[in-house]
């Protein structure tokens, strides 16, 4: 960023569409020009010198792109602009429908279809975690201009109300301009301030015409303020900007939108105060006038310093791509054109704070009178100086200090007494700094353990524990104290190759450490109570974090703890069902082969029969019919078979019947696993000290009796059902929890309330309560 003049960037986004006009509308391969292209008048006669054909060159074409290219083609620059002091101005302008306000505020509903403004507000507060040498105060203001009448759309937030004059534009020093009477509100992070854009939305005035269902019916300005402060130099000095988000209103065509009533007022109300913008905007091009109209609207007055004064400034110009919107994309195009003529100076809004600064000169005429005192004891080698070290030598003293304890520097040179002061000072920051690292390095790589006190004949003084153990070794050869994540992790998952593990560490610690055979006779006693100890270690490692665990991992500790037995019981279970359901796939197979066989000898037994009918039936003495030895056992084989097969049956309906019991076991078990993990993950980890100590062995309440859902006061099952909509799409987009807490509670701010009557809507904030992910299923 510059302080010389620079050009406004003009970008034009195409509204995809599946009737896209092509022989009206070109693209060329630079991706800056566009040609357009309309047809003759026939009614003009055989003489028509009509214009068919344009050319714009404009920034960039923006045609067929994702939310997230637009924002880092159009936006991202502004805003690190913004964040280095200084102001900046984003506009989208074009007919109504055309997706202005989607290119700027985007799809509240979708994370990925969110706009330039919740990109921009995720954007400032990155940078602001990341910029550590500086301290950054953050402001937001949402003004909107309804048919000339200034409106501030976050005025239901803290109870602020306008005054009994409303608001008005005033001017400021430099050319500045602010609005009086318009809220600011103080932001600490994303999803405060999405709250606030989400809040200022629902209060926006939108209406339906014939060529959009919510047309936005007044202009608004999304303002936020930066105030950056150094941490290393001077705090007197300090840096503001100002970063506008303009959504502005479509211009319409009576004929086409069929307005009438008040949405024909609206509209005409839109029209001139946009006509008043591009007037504005052709003075701001002609660089021979004087005079720009800027008090013509309020628009063009609460514009001012973004238009054409202390500012980098970026216009959106949205289109239509249809052939029946050609005459509006025209015109859009031509005030693109025209605003890419207009020149803008931005600069770095640098100021000093009196209040400070009067503060830093009264420490140093303190300073001096300190010097004066003990200017006699001085060594002669060493000078005395009244004047205050500049910040480049204290960047050269704390340079010369950083060299001097990475030892590529002997010797710090001293001149005055200041200057050793100084060193001091960067000496006690750098071990600040070093301390703080070893703290962070320790956090990451390591949890703290709650090490029980040793018994009184404990040796005194304990060696340190062998290479791959975790933490120091107690006097019976098991390491307890610092354990990393990683050797936690396996220990939950993996008891028995951990036991191995150990027990082979053991002997080499017995050998490093030459421990006596009475140590390692009573180490081999105690090692089948392991899998407690390391249990129980695991528990307190998981209690020791800041925040709570995942789930996954909370839950194969509570199998190897307080869910040992349920756990136990569930794996039987589920062996005996699986036992039951292959003799129930053994019984399946045997009665669909029995029954494949009695249709076979049915066959070949009636076969049998025609064929001994068609040759003459043989009877005997006695007139009954005679059955040769085929028939006979035929016969007989198929008794057999459909005795066989009832029994089968039978089997099959019992096996089944216990099929059903056990998997009716195996659910229950489950469930009941579940439900104490639940509680025992709440109890452990979400509820206040004070509760966990009731609830903890010894306590008044038993663990595990407590609701989950009394202990952590859950909503309703409708924000049950959201919430784990809600978890399952942040498990794709981590960094999405600002955006979609701030959405739940506009929802349900929505709900509450309701909309009101005509075509605004005003809610008023909600209670802030987040509420924790479902719990793991256990296939």
């Amino acid at each position: 960023m510059s302080d010389s003049s620079t050009e406004v960037k003009v970008f034009v986004r195409i509204r995809p569409t599946a009737h896209f006009a092509q022989e009206l509308i070109e693209y060329l391969p630079d991706g800056q020009s566009i040609n357009i292209r309309q047809r003759r008048d026939s009614k003009r006669g055989v003489v028509n010198n009509q214009l068919c054909s344009w050319s714009f060159r404009l920034t960039g074409v923006l045609h067929d792109v994702s939310q997230e290219d637009v924002y880092n083609t159009v936006a991202h620059n502004v805003v690190i602009g913004a964040l280095e002091g200084y102001n900046g101005t984003i506009m989208c302008f074009g007919q109504t429908g055309a997706g202005k306000t989607y290119t700027m505020t985007g799809a509240n509903e979708s994370y990925k279809q969110r706009g330039i403004i919740p990109r921009a507000i995720q954007q400032v507060f990155s940078e602001v975690e990341n910029r550590n040498s500086s301290s950054f105060t953050v402001h937001l203001s949402y003004l909107e201009i309804y048919n000339e009448t200034l409106v501030d759309l976050l005025s239901s937030v803290g109870g602020t109300r306008p005054g009994p004059a409303g608001l008005a534009v005033v001017e400021e020093a430099r050319g500045a301009v602010s609005v009086k009477g318009l809220s600011l509100h103080p932001v600490h992070n994303e999803e405060e301030a999405l709250n606030l854009l989400f809040e200022g939305e629902m209060n926006r005035i939108i209406g339906s015409h014939g060529m959009n269902k919510n047309s936005s019916r007044s202009h608004c300005i999304f303002t936020i303020y930066i105030e950056s402060r150094s941490r290393t130099y001077s705090q007197a000095r300090y840096i503001t900007s100002k970063l506008n988000l303009v959504d502005l209103a479509g211009s319409e065509r009576l004929g086409k939108t069929g307005s009438e009533g008040q949405m024909q007022k609206e509209a005409m109300s839109i029209n001139r105060s946009l006509s008043f913008l591009e007037q504005a905007i052709l003075a701001l091009a002609d660089r021979r006038r004087e005079h720009v109209p800027f008090r013509q609207s309020k628009l063009t007055h609460a514009l001012r310093d973004s238009l054409g004064g202390n500012c980098n400034t970026v216009l959106v110009a949205n289109v239509y791509g249809e052939a029946a919107q050609i005459e509006e994309t025209l015109s859009t195009l031509r005030f693109a054109s025209r605003m890419k003529c207009v020149k803008t100076e931005p600069a770095v809004n640098e100021h000093i704070d009196p209040v400070v600064q009067m503060k830093v000169l009264q420490r140093e005429v303190q300073q001096l009178k300190q010097d004066l005192a003990t200017q006699n004891n001085m060594p002669s080698q060493i000078s005395t100086s009244s004047e205050t070290l500049s910040d480049s030598q204290m960047a050269d003293i704390q340079d010369q200090v950083q060299r001097f304890l990475d030892g590529s520097l002997e010797e710090i040179s001293i001149v005055n007494m200041r200057q050793v002061k100084e060193v001091f000072k960067q000496f006690k920051l750098a071990l600040q700094q070093q301390e703080q690292k070893v703290r962070d390095e320790l956090s990451q790589n390591y949890s703290l353990v709650e090490k029980p006190q040793s018994s009184p004949g404990a040796v005194a003084a304990k060696p340190r524990g062998p290479m791959g153990t975790a933490g120091e070794m107690d006097g019976h050869g098991f390491g307890v104290g610092l354990a990393s994540s990683s050797q936690k992790h396996i220990d939950g998952h993996s008891p028995s190759k951990t036991r191995t593990k150990k027990a082979k560490e053991n002997q080499g610690g017995k050998q490093t450490d030459s421990k006596g055979p009475d140590q390692a006779v009573r180490g081999s006693l105690e090692a089948p109570s392991l899998d407690q100890q390391e249990a129980a270690s695991s528990h307190r490692s998981l209690r020791a974090r800041d925040s709570p665990p995942p789930k996954g991992e909370a839950f194969e500790c509570f199998k190897a703890e307080r869910g040992s037995e349920l756990n136990r019981i569930l794996r039987d279970n589920k062996a005996v069902l699986t036992e039951r359901r292959a003799r129930l796939r053994e019984l399946t197979d045997s009665v669909n082969a029995t029954k494949r066989q009695i249709d076979h000898a049915t066959t070949a037994l009636r076969q049998s029969q025609e064929y001994r009918d068609s040759q003459g039936q043989f009877v005997g003495s006695e007139g009954e019919p005679v059955l040769d030895e085929a028939e006979v056992a035929l016969v007989l084989k198929l008794s057999d078979l459909k005795a066989q097969y009832r029994q089968d049956y039978r089997d099959l309906c019992g096996t089944r019947a216990e099929v059903s019991y056990c998997q009716h076991l195996v659910d229950q078990c489950r469930i009941r696993l579940l439900t104490e993990f639940e509680s025992w993950y709440s109890e452990s980890f979400l509820l206040p000290e004070e509760v966990q100590d009731v609830l903890r062995a010894g306590g008044t309440i038993p663990p595990g009796l407590v609701p989950v859902d009394k202990a952590l006061a859950l909503e309703d099952d409708e924000q049950d059902r959201f919430e784990r909509m809600r978890y399952k799409m942040l498990a794709e987009n981590p960094s999405a929890v600002s955006f979609y807490n701030a959405h739940f509670r506009t929802a349900k701010r929505r709900s509450s309330k309701g909309s009101n009557a005509g075509s605004s809507r005003r809610n008023s904030t909600a209670v802030n309560k987040m509420k924790l992910p479902p719990i793991l299923s256990v296939n």
